[in-house]
């Protein structure tokens, strides 16, 4: 009956990846169908850290995010648990050998997220270390399945695109990251006073993670190639869309790509993969 419910456990956490992020979801999709059920436990574990402390504005977040930490640790030792987004993103951990490290520094990136406040350029690095590029390498654990030479190999690319989703996200929710949530992510950055220079040079920052990324993206093995190239496709046109676009509106709205947009993106980049033209 466990199989059962580890089946379950893995639907929740592919239906919450498939609510939260069209885009993930379509790159999961195009990974290999043996690795997607890991990736989506790792996006399920995540994206529900970050929903506690984004969300849940009426609760005591610290206490919900103290409680999530203890039963993820708990999870992964008792290999179990009753939630099932913890239950699944543990067999991820146990089987793929994530290590504590990993999960530590992105809850504590998670808790740093309890309070508003303006980071500094230290700060800003520790926090893209926890939020981001650490969840690329429990994915990288995954594609690499055991192959440390590899892993360590293309550690670099991964913490890059990480790090690259991240800040094309800080972008794309500056606004509401400011004023709803009082957070001012990108460090010597005056937001009340956000200039085109300021935004060129984020832009820039960006740009080089990208360029980095993509080399370690045509290394991965050709099981996850694929997916991991479709979610850099959807992430650079959105970036680019941004970049195109006036401060006014990067500061009033929240840019998104539409679904028709992603679609075309979907073909073009299978054609790509397919045509070994990455």
């Amino acid at each position: 009956m466990k199989l059962l419910f580890d089946n379950v456990s893995i639907k929740c956490s592919r239906l919450a990846t498939k609510a939260y992020s069209t885009s993930f979801s379509l790159g999961i999709y195009f990974l290999n169908k043996n690795i997607r059920n890991s990736i989506y436990a790792i996006y399920g574990f995540v994206r529900f850290a970050d929903e506690i402390v984004d969300s849940f504005d009426d609760y005591n977040k610290k206490y919900l995010l103290d409680k999530f930490k203890l039963d993820t640790y708990d999870a992964i030792e008792n290999k179990i648990s009753l939630n099932p987004i913890l239950n699944s993103f543990q067999q991820t951990v146990n089987e793929y050998n994530i290590s504590f490290e990993l999960i530590n520094t992105f809850l504590y990136s998670m808790e740093m997220d309890l309070e508003k406040k303006v980071y500094s350029r230290e700060k800003y690095e520790q926090y893209i270390l926890g939020s981001a590029e650490v969840v690329g390498l429990m994915c990288l654990c995954v594609f690499t399945n055991g192959d440390k030479e590899l892993y360590n190999h293309l550690l670099p690319y991964a913490m890059k695109l990480g790090a690259a989703f991240q800040k094309v996200n800080f972008l794309r929710d500056i606004n509401a990251d400011y004023i709803n949530l009082g957070r001012s992510y990108f460090p010597d950055i005056d937001l009340s006073n956000f200039s085109t220079s300021a935004k060129k040079a984020i832009e820039k920052e960006i740009a080089t993670d990208f360029k980095q990324a993509l080399i370690g993206i045509k290394k991965l093995p050709h099981s996850s190639r694929g997916g991991v190239y479709l979610a850099y496709v959807y992430y650079t046109t959105l970036f680019n869309k941004i970049k195109n676009l006036p401060i006014e509106r990067v500061l009033t709205e929240r840019i998104r790509i539409n679904n028709g947009i992603k679609f075309s993106l979907m073909i073009k980049s299978i054609f790509q993969y397919k045509l070994n033209l990455l």
